[in-house]
């Protein structure tokens, strides 16, 4: 026969048993992204990891946000995360920004940067292929930081109070 609680405590029902994924991925990713961050650094850090994500060259996302958090003394992780979850967001403007990118330094429509044109330049003039390419990444840099700009501002105005009412209530509960 069970034995009946005290009146003193009351019947709860016990929680849900939390899933795998949250126990082992979600909670100890959330503890490690919110560490040691004020409101505004965390919109910030996301906020340049949005435009650091876009940046149309491929293999540069990990240094640049590297060095980027270390200079502004942010959290590396937080900013390496938000920066890698922008890859194909990266992939989608790649090409063009590249192609606006040549443009932008003065490459004709008869050296227009297409996969054909790119094949038969390095099959027949490597160096004009490098160039071409060059080039092309100069301008896709340009235009990437001059759209960047914007976009971190918009997305640090719109995140700091969203996560500022999100850490009180999470201190509140």
């Amino acid at each position: 026969m069970p034995t009946p609680l005290p009146p003193s405590l009351p019947e709860t029902t016990p929680a849900p048993p939390a899933s795998w994924l949250r126990r082992r991925v979600l909670a100890p990713l959330l503890g490690l992204l919110r560490q040691g961050l004020s409101p505004s650094q965390l919109a910030l850090t996301v906020a340049l990891g949005v435009a650091i994500g876009a940046i149309p060259l491929m293999g540069a996302i990990t240094t640049v946000a590297t060095l980027v958090a270390l200079r502004l003394r942010l959290n590396v992780a937080a900013l390496q995360l938000t920066s890698h979850l922008m890859t194909p967001l990266q992939l989608v403007l790649i090409i063009p920004l590249l192609r606006q990118g040549a443009r932008l330094m003065g490459n004709t429509q008869e050296n227009e940067l297409t996969l054909a044109n790119v094949r038969h330049l390095f099959a027949t003039d490597w160096r004009a292929a490098l160039q071409l390419l060059w080039r092309a990444e100069v301008g896709a840099m340009a235009i990437w930081l001059l759209g960047a700009i914007p976009v971190v501002a918009v997305v640090y105005v719109v995140l700091k109070p969203l996560l500022k009412r999100f850490i009180k209530e999470q201190k509140a509960a």
